[in-house]
């Protein structure tokens, strides 16, 4: 079965309609496009690369994959036939590619559907006149073969007696070769399926290569064999051809990487890296690895995928990796993987000429992505070598999971790195455990072939309803009835309250106020009433065109059929409204002052809250943050209406509207202006003029992953309370430290220092001098709001403290400053520690020197630091200090020479039989322990007890 536009065909040669040049890959694309549109195709545009509204893939895996819900007959039909060019991705088959003349990570399909429409005679047909006619293709129809079914007469039929192919030109496969999904018959999953017949090119080296796969949906299975698959009322046709393949068989290219398309980048590839193309080393294989995975990485990172640790992004931080990393084995240091984003854009913007548009964004997000990556690389690199020097030695040839775990977790290195090296000394990683280890599940890409298309109670519901009718635009309250009820995994006919209990459950509804969450905004809350139940609303998510209310049932029964009033919460409502216009004003605002490159990559709307996610190689300072906030408050204070329409795409197009890239819109779309400062396409709630947004405070910017950063933001009553807990927390340090506002940073910092000074006095033993009087404070006017804020972050970062525990930590330095000065007080009333002065007390047993001795106002550090200077200046000896900290708290610190080590005392065991003695325990190493305690007034008692007990504590 054909999985991908990636195969090989050398030399095709014979083409009946014999060209001067070799048909290039733009104007097959487009031929393929014509010739279905000839036959009353509608021509769709492809699918994003990234369907994030899909929760069963991370990437587009095929054509057919943004029609499943027409396969389905969930949807209302605008057309019947529809044919493609699909940007397609997968990983199933990485460590393929470059190795192999066929496989890619980005590619793309051609591809014809029929939703009900024709079926197999016409699929047929129109494949072999595609293929043969002169017109077309004019391929010569002797290398020409076929494969069906096992038991497809209808299709033998077609082939043989229509279409005129000799049975020894007709193979039947098994359900493994020529089903979808593979093996359903027999394994399931349950759902749409149906038989394939493939078609195969044959060169002149006679090896066979797959060029198009006619799938034949006309089953539903249910439950296991015999007589499990039942006929569908409506039957469908999916057909895929691989773009590069088909193109590698019209140019005689022994290789997809030596058509006119990749060929160039992969010889870029070996320019950048100062290696010369040779397709049968090993360095060449690398160059075409390098070319396929930049190419992928370029149309997500352009549809605002880029790099980063989870889902789909960790899929393209793997292809950055395993790139770089090929680089790397050739010499280079240096990123250099950016370079080659200009030439994929040169070969692609044919057919994709908005990747122009997004040029310097690519490349900078690459290049960030690879310094960072190199920082890890040479360090990872010794130590995976040794382990797969040893393994190879032994005939391995696997790389154990628990192995790259370990080099995982306790040396940072990347599992990329590990299978890169691994792979290259022909070992193979057992992912599975690793992924076992790391508490991961299953793998970073999904092929999207294997149950997208299974019938559960939802299925049936959107089959049955197809569409909620949407109203929330208007109105928060409207009348619907309830077209089904589900509860766990089951529909149910209606449901009860069970003596007071509620019942978890999702209502759908033929019409209703509730939005549903996309977008960025989430779904509303609220209440779903009749005379004869309450259901009340914790979410509202969307399936295709169905609205589902998910919460819980809080009395009564509710019934398929049930007429209702729906209710939204409305001050929550208000906050997501406010919320979501604000996030359009800051888009604007962010491509004032940073750049027109400034896209969104991510929203969340909340109740009076907004996080924006945006594309940004470089931090912003805090004077730009401020010039955007006061701009966005520019645009809220100037009362700018707000107005939706809708409109074409082309209109919203031609009046500069924003479209983001990765994102689908419908045609017509609905475009929601702000003034003349903002048009973006969006399906949104949104407020009726910029001024009920009120104020919006900016809480916070960051870096999310390379090349893109996150701003949080507060509107309404949220920003306005943030700006009087501001107040008051600047307020308040500022009565602490008894200054201005104005002077809160120096006057932090001066606390810290203060602090930092006298712990080092204490430690040295040594009191300070007199401490001098702080001046008295200027006396300044209250600086205005954004100098009182942009003062507290600066008190918070002296501090090294949350914004809102400033004052906390202020108030607990200075509690320290006092306790340090208690003990300097202590220690210079008892003429301060000397060692030497120790050293005179020692009282001498059995050869060995033995000091204790109370420490006044000692801490751990003192201690620690006089014992080590007493045992610098004699030996053997044996020391034990306390010091008595408050009236409830011991410290005990001991400590023993390294030739008392030697001989088989410990410190550890000596200070455990003292540390009873003042109500406490603790132990430590041989040469050096702690211990604590609670009864001050035993001090002497233990330290007679620790010159007596000394003898007896060898280990």
């Amino acid at each position: 079965m054909l999985k991908g536009a990636q195969a090989a065909a050398p030399n095709s040669g014979n083409l009946e309609n014999k060209r001067v040049d070799p048909m290039q890959t733009d104007e097959l694309r487009q031929k393929y496009l014509d010739f279905f549109a000839s036959h009353g195709h509608s021509v769709q545009p492809s699918d994003v690369l990234v369907p994030k509204w899909d929760k069963t893939v991370l990437f587009t895996p095929a054509g057919m994959n943004q029609f499943k819900e027409h396969f389905l007959g969930n949807i209302d039909l605008d057309f019947t036939r529809a044919t493609t060019c699909q940007k397609c991705l997968r990983t199933g088959d990485i460590d393929n590619v470059g190795r192999t003349a066929y496989h890619h990570t980005f590619f793309e399909m051609l591809g014809n559907f029929s939703f009900g429409d024709y079926f197999k005679r016409d699929a047929i047909h129109w494949a072999w006149e595609f293929l043969t006619d002169r017109k077309w293709l004019g391929i010569d129809r002797d290398r020409l073969s076929v494969t069906i079914y096992l038991d497809d007469e209808e299709a033998a039929d077609i082939w043989h007696q229509e279409i005129g192919l000799s049975n020894d030109r007709i193979s039947r496969e098994d359900e493994d070769e020529n089903f979808w999904p593979a093996e359903a018959p027999s394994k399931g999953p349950d759902g749409v399926c149906g038989p394939c017949s493939e078609i195969y090119y044959t060169p002149d080296d006679g090896k066979k290569v797959e060029i198009w796969n006619l799938v034949f949906t006309q089953f539903n299975r249910c439950g296991d064999p015999p007589d499990n698959l039942q006929p569908l009322p409506h039957r469908n046709i999916d057909t895929g051809m691989g773009l590069e393949r088909c193109a590698a068989v019209m140019q005689g290219a022994d290789t997809n990487y030596h058509i006119d398309l990749l060929r160039p980048l992969v010889e870029a590839a070996g320019e950048i890296c100062g290696t010369q193309y040779d397709p049968v080393s090993d360095e060449g294989r690398k160059l075409r690895r390098i070319a396929d995975h930049v190419r992928a990485c370029t149309f997500s990172i352009h549809e605002n995928t880029g790099p980063g640790p989870k889902a789909e992004n960790s899929v393209i931080r793997t292809l950055v990796r395993r790139a770089f990393l090929d680089g790397y084995q050739m010499g280079m240091r240096d990123s250099f993987l950016y370079q080659l984003v200009p030439r994929v854009i040169d070969q692609m913007k044919p057919a994709y000429p908005e990747l122009e548009e997004t040029s310097e964004r690519v490349q900078n997000t690459l290049k960030a992505e690879e310094e960072g990556f190199l920082n890890t690389v040479e360090n990872g690199i010794a130590r995976v070598n040794p382990v797969v020097a040893k393994l190879v030695s032994a005939g391995e040839r696997t790389f154990s999971g628990k192995q790259a775990f370990e080099l995982r977790t306790t040396h940072g290195i990347p599992i990329e790195l590990i299978e890169k090296i691994a792979l290259d000394n022909e070992l193979q990683v057992d992912r599975e455990a690793f992924d076992r280890y790391m508490q991961q599940h299953g793998k970073d890409s999904s092929s999207g072939d294997v149950g997208v298309m299974g019938g559960g109670p939802l299925d049936q519901v959107k089959n049955e309803v197809q569409a909620t009718q949407f109203v929330g635009y208007q109105q928060i309250e409207s009348t619907g009835t309830v077209r089904a009820i589900l509860t766990g995994d089951r529909r149910v006919a209606s449901l009860s309250t069970d003596s007071g209990i509620t019942a978890d459950a999702t209502l759908v509804l033929d019409c209703t106020p509730f939005y549903a969450e996309s977008g960025g905004q989430v779904g509303d809350r609220g209440r779903i009433r009749s005379d004869q139940f309450e259901f009340e609303v914790q979410d509202t998510q969307k399936e295709g065109e169905l609205f589902t209310h998910l919460g819980r049932l809080v009395s009564g029964t509710v019934s398929e059929g049930d007429e209702v009033v729906a209710r939204v919460e409305e001050d929550r409502r208000q906050g997501i409204r406010r919320a979501h216009s604000a996030t359009h004003i800051m888009h604007a605002a962010l491509q004032q002052h940073i750049s027109r490159d400034a896209h969104q990559q991510g929203s969340k709307v909340e109740d009076d809250f907004l996080r924006f996610d945006y594309s940004n190689p470089q931090s912003v300072d805090r004077e730009t943050l401020l010039q955007i906030e006061n701009t966005a408050n520019g645009y809220v204070d100037a009362a700018h209406g707000i107005e939706a329409s809708i409109v074409s795409l082309d209109e919203a197009r031609n009046a500069g509207a924003m479209m983001l890239f990765g994102e689908k819109y419908p045609d017509p779309c609905r475009m929601v202006s702000m003034g003349d400062f903002s048009r973006e396409l969006c399906g949104g709630t949104h407020l009726d003029n910029t001024a009920d947004v009120e104020l919006m405070e900016i809480r916070s910017e960051s870096g999310l992953s390379a090349g893109t950063r996150r701003i949080e933001v507060l509107t309404g009553q949220k920003a306005k309370l943030y700006r009087e807990r501001v107040a008051s927390e600047a307020k308040r340090c500022a009565e602490l430290l008894d200054c201005n506002i104005g002077q809160l940073p120096e006057k932090t910092l001066e606390l810290f220092e203060e602090v930092r000074q006298l712990k080092k006095q204490l430690d040295a033993g040594r009191p300070g001098g007199k401490k001098k009087d702080r001046p008295s404070p200027t006396r300044e006017e209250t600086p205005d709001y954004a100098e009182t804020r942009e003062k507290l972050r600066e008190a918070a970062q002296a501090s090294n403290s949350e914004l809102f525990d400033t004052a906390l930590r202020i108030e607990n330095a200075q509690a320290e400053i006092r306790r340090l000065d208690e003990q300097l007080q202590k220690l210079e009333s008892s003429g301060g520690v000397s060692a030497d002065d120790l050293i005179q007390q020692a009282v001498e047993e059995r050869g060995i020197r033995i000091i204790t001795a109370e420490i006044p106002g000692g801490n751990p550090n003192l201690m620690r630091n006089t014992i080590d200077q007493i045992r610098k200046k004699i030996g053997p000896v044996a020391i034990l200090l306390a010091s008595a900290l408050g009236e409830s708290k011991v410290l005990l610190v001991a400590g023993i020479s390294r030739e008392l080590v030697d001989q088989g005392y410990s410190a550890g065991n000596w200070i455990k039989t003292v540390a009873p003695i003042v109500g406490g325990g603790g132990g430590g190493k041989p040469d050096m322990a702690q211990a604590g305690g609670k009864h001050p007034q035993k001090i002497n008692e233990a330290l007679a007890a620790a010159r007596s007990e000394f003898g007896n504590q060898q280990s």
